[in-house]
């Protein structure tokens, strides 16, 4: 068992595609309570009755393995140090790379709070997701001349951090999802040696997801999705993504908002 986050994201924060593979089970608390008695587990934390707000505000997302295809430097390119890469809009590529994600428009929210449920002001987070096609940028045939679905941006007064961009698309084997790295500042997360405070995932809603994929360009989603559930993925299956699901609102038409709150390790 890892002590700490640190030591989580150091021991397999570039195992790459077979960790991905492999068992993630690291919310063992249930497991580890024996006669509690007066408690029960709601959302996947343990709640006193009568203190269920407090234990939501102070549980601590997950860790979560970067995967194959992060660009932060730890398997093979780092977007983290160009310039051009703190951004708003993911949707294009930059520096010397051109090119654009098509797909149905998706704007999400990331607001990180730590431990006490203080918002984490000036501090950073980079994004990056596949595209519709299920590719990611840097690494997959077809888009190893891309960065675009990668960004980084500091937290504003609440604790929150933006981006504008496209709903991914669901790869075989995996749910519907966009990856993440927090870090305490927007100095360490363009620097090639900054300090990765955490790192997860953001599961998105079914029939959000259902809903896109029956769009035009996102066609191999729909067979994907059909043979992934919450309860197989290899990332989500633990607690079927209780505290990394985010709350989707939006349509085809006009696009979708995502919004989760994280807490991390300050």
């Amino acid at each position: 068992m890892y002590e700490d986050n640190d030591a989580y994201v150091r021991a397999v924060h570039d195992k790459g595609l077979q960790f991905d593979l492999a068992t993630m089970s690291r919310r063992r608390m249930l497991a580890t309570i024996g006669g509690v008695g007066l408690t029960a587990a709601v959302g996947g934390s343990l709640v006193v009755p009568g203190d269920e707000a407090t234990a939501a505000c102070v549980a601590e997302v997950e860790s979560e393995t970067a995967g194959p295809y992060p660009a932060d430097g730890s398997n093979g390119p780092n977007v983290r140090v160009l310039s051009g890469v703190v951004r708003n809009d993911i949707r294009s590529s930059f520096g010397t790379a051109s090119g654009n994600a098509a797909g149905i428009p998706l704007r999400f929210s990331l607001t990180v709070q730590n431990l006490s449920c203080v918002p984490l002001v000036g501090a950073a987070v980079y994004a990056w997701h596949c595209d519709r096609e299920g590719r990611y940028s840097l690494y997959s045939s077809g888009v190893t001349n891309q960065n675009y679905l990668r960004g980084i941006q500091a937290t504003d007064s609440s604790g929150t951090v933006t981006f504008t961009s496209i709903y991914p698309g669901c790869y075989a084997g995996r749910w519907p999802h966009i990856h993440f790295e927090v870090y305490r500042s927007l100095a360490a997360a363009t620097t090639a040696s900054g300090q990765i405070v955490k790192t997860s995932q953001i599961a998105l809603p079914q029939s959000v997801s259902q809903a896109v994929y029956a769009t035009t360009g996102y066609s191999q989603s729909v067979t994907n999705l059909s043979r992934i559930s919450l309860a197989t993925d290899m990332v989500f299956r633990d607690d079927l993504a209780a505290r990394e699901t985010a709350t989707v609102t939006g349509s085809v038409t006009s696009g979708f908002v995502a919004n989760l709150t994280i807490t991390v390790p300050a």
